[in-house]
């Protein structure tokens, strides 16, 4: 029986030294590169991120949970989650680390779904850290629901062609990083004659493919009009090569729900850094403001918002881990979906209360722009939509957790105690019987 809350020690040495890297070398990046990650770098950001990078390789700390061919180290879910706790109190440490949203899950299924020419053209570079990439699903109308895109891909046959271009005509919504990625990957449906599960197919189509129309970049709470990363594409008449298929026609289902896993269980892995964070900020301020004649950590209040958070992220932090050593054993995110999706259910508020608090023990200082809690609030928030809406997930983990119970077979519940009464007399018939002779 295999049982242990501990690291091994090879590993945990990985982890501290990951730990002060990222503190001292990489958490300044969001000081003075803040919002560049996604941005192709020039030869100035060159010369500071790729000796971070290098680094990080020599450490063999590089894209972990890829295996060795495809330059990781395989060391699987677990040990990613280890370190990806690490990595969510900044930014840029997914970037330096190789293990950036979203093009971990994109790297994921390219690698899995992919021919060996996708590979070589589109997951190589990715996994370098040479180009960017964008999944680009959800549309104006439908957001992430699959049975309401309209997005549609025709494949035109040329004279004894086996199989010509596709044409691709659509909308999509929110494609996160389509302004600086360099390919994208795009849902549209190919069969509308059948289900949506089964009729649509996924392609990977470089940004600056003719008709590839990005109307319009969204930002977030906070940022300006016209600011942002998120995407609004109309894909008018963009035509692409047959080989631009990726895993087979009708599997862009399968494929999303791959993607979309791992996805789901990585934001997971990083919010766990960033709660912390705040609870470190928190029990800090705690310590050091001192208001009618006592610290701040003095006041039940104040422990109160301590206790209930750290509970919070001890309780969160075990599921997320849980989780992802049941994606490590299974190899199958579909048999882990119900954890998935709970633990996509709770991150959002786990996120949310802890920075929160942590806003509101700082006092005016916490509400304004020289503290981050505003945009971690604003972060949990997204979380709660990102990768499907917190509602969808739950019904997700209610339908899950129904599959392993079966209705009472009578009037009454299982429990009632006056027939499991009865049922207990009945089995002990003869002892009471001869306790009622006795007497």
């Amino acid at each position: 029986m295999a049982w242990d809350f501990e690291t091994d020690h090879e590993y945990q040495v990985q982890l501290d030294w990951a730990d002060e890297f990222v503190r001292e070398e990489v958490e300044p990046l969001d000081l003075v590169f803040r919002g560049q990650q996604f941005v192709p770098p020039d030869a100035t950001l060159r010369r500071v991120i790729d000796p971070l990078k290098e680094e990080v390789r020599k450490r063999k700390l590089w894209a972990t949970h890829l295996g060795p061919e495809l330059g990781g180290e395989g060391h699987g879910q677990l040990k990613l989650s280890l370190l990806n706790e690490i990595l969510g109190r900044s930014a840029w440490a997914p970037l330096i680390f190789g293990c950036q949203a979203p093009d971990t899950g994109n790297a994921e299924i390219i690698a899995h779904y992919g021919t060996p020419e996708q590979k070589e053209r589109y997951l190589r570079p990715l996994l370098d850290g040479e180009i960017f990439s964008c999944y680009s699903m959800t549309e104006p109308h439908a957001g992430s629901d699959p049975t309401q895109f309209t997005t549609r891909a025709v494949q035109v046959k040329g004279d004894g062609e086996a199989g010509g271009e596709w044409v691709i005509n659509g909308w999509k919504f929110f494609s996160s990083n389509a302004s600086t990625s360099a390919f994208l990957i795009v849902m549209a449906v190919t069969d509308p004659g059948v289900s949506p599960y089964k009729g649509m197919s996924m392609f990977l189509v470089p940004t600056d493919t003719p008709g590839v129309n990005i109307e319009r970049n969204i930002g977030l709470g906070g940022e300006r009009l016209g600011e942002g990363h998120h995407a609004l594409i109309h894909y008018a008449d963009v035509r692409v090569a047959a080989d631009a298929l990726l895993g087979g026609e009708g599997q862009a289902f399968v494929i999303a729900q791959t993607r979309l896993g791992g996805g789901r269980i990585h934001h997971a892995m990083r919010t766990i850094g960033m709660a912390r964070k705040a609870l470190d900020m928190m029990c800090e301020r705690a310590l050091s403001r001192t208001t009618q004649g006592s610290a701040l950590a003095d006041k039940q209040f104040v422990q109160g918002y301590i206790a209930d958070s750290y509970a919070q992220l001890t309780q969160f932090r075990l599921l997320v881990l849980y989780t992802a050593w049941s994606i490590d054993k299974h190899k199958d995110y579909r048999k882990v979906r119900k954890d998935i999706a709970t633990v996509k259910v709770v991150m959002p508020s786990v996120l949310h209360d802890i920075a929160q608090r942590a806003l509101q023990v700082h006092g005016a200082l916490g509400a304004s722009n020289e503290m981050p809690f505003h945009q971690m609030i604003l972060g949990a928030s997204v979380m709660g939509i990102a990768d499907g809406p917190t509602e969808v997930h739950k019904v997700t983990v209610a339908r899950q957790v129904l599959r392993d119970y079966s209705p009472s077979d009578d009037l009454w519940p299982s429990q009632h105690i006056p027939k499991r009464l009865a049922a207990a007399r009945a089995k002990y018939a003869e002892y009471l019987e001869h306790e009622v002779g006795n007497q």
